[in-house]
C-alpha cells in the first residue's frame, strides 16, 4: 500500500521550523499526492538555555526527543542541522539524506563594528561555541568571549540590547531566516574553520523503512554526503563533542575532496591543524587519516585537558 501521509519531527525554533518546512515543500513538489505534517517538539537543549551545551550533555540534547518520536513511529522523518547531530546514531536510525549545503561560514554580526579586527580592545563577543571561542581568542587574545544561547532571534535581541559588542552566528541560519542583512562580514574559512556539517540539513529516518527511504532519496546531495562524512569522521575518531573545540571542513575541488581540521584549547593559545585530500569516495578514510595526523601532532593532550 502506497504511503499517503508523512510526519516530520522538528524542533520548534524559527530556524528549525524553516528547515522542516523547506523539506516539506521539496517533498510535496516531488510527491503531489503525499500529505505532509509537522510534529513540533521541544528538546532538552531548548529548555536548558542558561548553561553551555558542553556542560549538559552536548549535541544529543538537540535531537533526542526527535529520535524518540521516530523510534516510537510518531514521526517518519526528522530534519536536523548536521552540525547539531551526535557522531553516533541509535542503531535503528540513519541519516541517508543530506541536502545541498548552504553557506558553511560563520558570520560576524554587530551594530557598530564591521569585523573582528575592527573591535576595540577587550570587546565582548557573544558565542556559545568553544570552537568559535578558541578561534576568536587565537586571532584576538584581548577579546572577551561571553556565553550566548537561545535561538537566532533571541541572540540578535541580546546584541541589540547592547549586551555584546558583536556576536558570531552561522551564516546559513541567518540566510535561511531572511536575516542576511544583519551580517556585517563573513569570517573566512581559514580564520574560522566551521563545525563539521555546518550549513547542511540532514534527514533522519528508521533504517528499515524502505518506503520512506525511497520518498526522501531525491533530496540527497552526493557532494554534501561526501564532505560531511569526512568532517564527521574526524570528530568521531577523536571522540569529540560540544565540549571540545574541534573544527572540520571539506570541499570538493578538481575532483578531489580536500579536508582541513583543527583541535584547540578553549583559550585558543594552542591550535593543532591538519589537512589532506583524496578521492571523494574515500571520505571516511580521509577523515580518519586527518584525525590520526592531529593525534600524531599531540591533539590528545588537548582533548584530555578538555574532557
Amino acid at each position: 500500500m502506497k504511503k499517503n501521509r508523512l510526519i516530520i519531527a522538528t524542533r520548534e525554533s524559527p530556524l528549525a521550523l524553516w528547515q522542516a518546512n523547506w523539506v516539506k515543500i521539496q517533498l510535496e513538489a516531488l510527491h503531489p499526492t503525499l500529505s505532509i505534517e509537522l510534529l513540533g517538539l521541544t528538546t532538552t537543549a531548548d529548555k536548558l538555555l542558561s548553561v553551555p551545551l558542553y556542560k549538559t550533555g552536548g549535541k544529543g540534547l538537540f535531537v533526542k526527543e526527535l529520535e524518540e518520536a521516530l523510534l516510537a513511529k510518531k514521526a517518519d522523518i526528522a530534519v536536523h542541522s548536521m552540525k547539531d547531530v551526535p557522531m553516533d546514531l541509535p542503531p535503528d536510525l540513519c541519516i541517508p539524506v543530506m541536502c545541498e549545503r548552504e553557506d558553511p561560514r560563520d558570520a560576524f554580526v554587530s551594530n557598530e563594528y564591521t569585523s573582528l579586527t575592527d573591535l576595540p580592545e577587550n570587546a565582548v563577543v557573544g558565542t556559545s561555541s568553544l570552537r568559535r571561542q578558541s578561534q576568536i581568542l587565537a586571532a584576538r587574545s584581548d577579546l572577551q568571549s561571553s556565553f550566548l544561547r537561545g535561538n537566532v532571534n533571541t541572540r540578535l535581541e541580546k546584541l541589540d540590547q547592547k549586551n555584546y559588542h558583536a556576536i558570531i552566528l552561522a551564516a546559513a541560519g541567518l540566510k535561511r531566516l531572511g536575516l542576511g542583512s544583519r551580517i556585517r562580514s563573513f569570517l573566512p574559512i581559514d580564520e574560522m574553520l566551521p563545525a563539521a556539517g555546518q550549513g547542511v540539513l540532514g534527514i533522519e529516518c528508521r533504517t528499515n523503512d524502505e518506503e520512506i527511504l525511497a520518498l526522501i532519496s531525491p533530496l540527497n546531495n552526493l557532494q554534501s554526503i561526501q564532505c560531511v562524512t569526512a568532517e564527521r569522521a574526524v570528530c568521531r575518531y577523536l571522540q569529540g563533542g560540544c565540549h571540545v573545540p574541534i573544527a572540520a571542513y571539506a570541499e570538493k575541488i578538481d575532483n578531489q575532496l580536500r579536508l582541513q581540521a583543527l583541535v584547540a584549547t578553549a583559550k585558543g593559545d594552542r591550535i593543532i591543524r591538519s589537512n589532506a585530500a583524496d578521492n571523494p569516495a574515500q571520505a571516511e578514510t580521509l577523515g580518519i587519516r586527518v584525525a590520526k595526523d592531529l593525534l600524531r601532532q599531540g591533539a590528545q593532550s588537548l582533548l584530555d585537558t578538555l574532557a
